[in-house]
């Protein structure tokens, strides 16, 4: 199965005959097989990108790899790495950034191996300096356009670390307005706006 969210609605992409266990008490969802032509798949594409009417869209096909190679070709992938933080006290850090309420990550640069990526991006994000990864957590998909109007893949691997230090300093220049510790009690005690693939992070 291959899932990436474009403009916060789940796709999925998946062999004949096999749905996926997410769709389960989803009631709008759109459902069709793949007839084998790349340009069909930029309709579902292009409706993504214009609205969220469905809560998800499943395609499907004999051929799941031809699906996958498919789909894949219609967009230049970008890999990032990112973490889910926790203090001494198991408080989770979170950032605020363009109306969203985030978790440090970025792009791996070049030769860059994925877990100093993810140690690299959350210092230079929050001001952290001792941080330690735990183990891998879960990665993630999403779609968008870069400044040129070309379509992007973001492909997250995201790692659950510890830290020893409190004291935070939100990057100003990535747009990060707020570094905050919060509990996930304290953080779903308010309605936020978060990233989907951010949720799925956090229940990981």
């Amino acid at each position: 199965m291959y899932k990436i969210y474009i403009n916060e609605t789940p796709l999925f992409l998946t062999e004949k005959g096999k749905t996926p266990d997410e769709l389960s008490g989803l009631s709008n969802i759109l459902k069709a097989p793949y007839i084998g032509k790349p340009k069909f798949l930029l309709n579902y594409i292009d409706l993504l990108e214009k609205s969220q009417h469905y809560d998800a869209v499943h395609l499907f096909s004999d051929n799941y790899d031809q699906l996958k190679s498919d789909f894949k070709s219609n967009f230049k992938q970008l890999d990032a790495a990112g973490g889910l933080v926790y203090n001494k006290a198991g408080k989770l850090l979170f950032i605020f950034r363009r109306g969203f309420w985030d978790l440090p990550k970025g792009k791996i640069d070049d030769g860059e191996k994925k877990k100093a990526a993810a140690i690299r991006e959350v210092q230079e994000e929050t001001g952290l300096v001792n941080v330690e990864i735990i183990h891998k957590l879960i990665e993630t998909r999403h779609t968008y356009r870069n400044r040129k109007g070309k379509r992007i893949i973001k492909k997250t691997y995201w790692y659950k670390m510890t830290t020893s230090d409190t004291e935070l300093t939100p990057q100003l220049e990535e747009d990060i307005e707020q570094a905050v510790w919060m509990s996930l009690d304290e953080f779903n005690a308010q309605d936020r706006v978060v990233y989907k693939n951010i949720l799925e992070v956090l229940n990981a």
